[in-house]
């Protein structure tokens, strides 16, 4: 076999490391040509291999970085970063808003309900009613009392879904979180007893109430200026504010807004076990509006049948929330058993001259492919997923649907800076960890 057909390649490289050039290349007889062609072939097949070998690898790698990142806890800075922005609002407020977290589709439900004027005109017995008509976690009812609070974990839905998820994996380190930052907060100066809540000191823990059980003042404040001077660098306190970078003094960063007057039981029935690490329930508060479904034993527990199939961050915690033992604390707290939902059987399909044609749809239900979530404060994209059920889900029960606010990002504040001569004035209203400015008082009056 003398020379080349047409057509036959020139030259063979592969990956640049090994090369020949068949322009030299003349082949005395045809067992040469065909050791050489086998030859080149398993180099080839060599190459490949050990191509898809190292990118296997590193796949792998990869998804296993990710799934130790999603998974492991979340460490002491991760968890200030969360906690600041409500470590200094009285108990039985961080107590609901750490409850209704961990229903985050409920939380965006619950404010586009109180975005409807004629909801949110309810004050007194008529709001009671309405909330009892609702389905919504107790929790999360007890947050309508503060319009401008609830709005603010809907429009930072990737912070409340965080929030609740650290909750539930590490309730305790949360509140350990809580009076770490309550502790920095009073030696920096910025917590002490007001004319709105009094703060007192039993042992190592720090306890905020309302002055008046029966008034609740919302306080505001900057997290940058009341806890000193941030030890965190990599992980900036979560603030929804804008700011201009300089703080006031220290006795003067803590504001209040407009005083709230929320019913008793819609929203007191929860308090911190400071001791314990975890949260009691107000017998008598709770039975007052929510009778039947209080938990056993007058200790919190989640209720996973209000989280209406949002993922929960790791697979320790989905497995504590789900199968027979959710079923039986839900029997024991009143609640009906869960409705298995059984999806429509699928419409023929359609003939076109006589012949079935086949229609590509996207994967859904429980086979379609599900996202880990991402570690704290790393971009998120489940917010808006979970607010676009939410709508969903609201424009069912209500006519008609209220439109979709936009979520903000979560942004940190600029670094502090201190002017010549110590802190600078801080000029304008109050700053609210998660409100920014004016008065925080459900339109100013608040709810009797």
């Amino acid at each position: 076999m003398q020379g080349r057909p047409p057509g036959w390649p020139l030259q063979v490289k592969l990956s640049g490391l090994l090369s020949f050039d068949l322009n030299h290349f003349q082949p005395t007889s045809v067992v040469q040509s065909a050791r050489m062609l086998h030859l080149v072939d398993q180099i080839v097949r060599a190459a490949l291999a050990g191509l898809i070998v190292l990118l296997s690898l590193y796949v792998v790698a990869e998804a296993q970085e990710r799934s130790a990142t999603a998974t492991s806890p979340l460490t002491a800075a991760q968890l200030d970063q969360l906690v600041a922005p409500i470590a200094l609002y009285p108990d039985p407020m961080i107590a609901q808003v750490l409850m209704a977290a961990t229903y985050p589709l409920e939380v965006v439900e619950a404010d586009r309900w109180l975005q409807s004027p004629s909801n949110a005109a309810l004050k007194g017995d008529q709001l009671t009613a309405a909330l009892q008509q609702q389905s919504w976690d107790p929790s999360v009812k007890s947050l309508v009392s503060f319009p401008q609070l609830l709005h603010m974990m809907d429009t930072n839905l990737q912070w409340t879904e965080q929030l609740g998820d650290a909750f539930l994996a590490q309730q305790a380190d949360v509140m350990d979180a809580i009076q770490r930052l309550r502790q920095r907060a009073q030696a920096a100066g910025a917590l002490a007893s007001t004319p709105q809540q009094t703060v007192s000191t039993e042992g190592q823990e720090i306890g905020i109430e309302p002055a008046n059980p029966e008034v609740v003042y919302v306080p505001t404040y900057n997290p940058w200026c009341v806890y000193g001077a941030w030890p965190y660098p990599d992980y900036p306190p979560a603030y929804f504010g804008s700011w201009g970078g300089a703080c006031a003094p220290a006795d003067y960063v803590l504001g209040f807004g407009a005083a709230i007057y929320p019913p008793l039981g819609f929203w007191a029935w929860g308090a911190f076990d400071w001791r314990h690490r975890f949260i009691r329930v107000n017998h008598e508060r709770f039975e007052r509006f929510h009778t039947g479904h209080e938990p056993p034993g007058g200790i919190w527990q989640h209720d996973p049948a209000h989280r209406h199939g949002v993922p929960y961050r790791d697979p320790a915690t989905a497995a504590r929330f789900s199968g027979p033992a959710n079923a039986a604390r839900r029997e024991l707290r009143g609640f009906p058993p869960q409705r298995t939902i059984v999806a429509p059987a699928a419409p023929p399909a359609p003939t076109v001259g006589g012949r079935a044609t086949t229609i590509n749809r996207p994967p859904t239900g429980p086979n379609m492919p599900q996202h880990p979530p991402p570690p704290a404060f790393e971009s998120l994209s489940r917010g808006a997923q979970v607010r676009g059920e939410a709508a969903r889900g609201l424009s069912s029960r209500m006519a008609p649907a209220m439109p979709a606010v936009p979520m903000p990002s979560i942004h940190a504040a600029p670094m502090p800076r201190a002017p010549s001569g110590g802190f600078g004035g801080f000029h304008g209203g109050s700053v609210g960890g998660g409100f920014h400015g004016g008065a925080v008082g459900g339109g100013g009056g608040g709810r009797r």
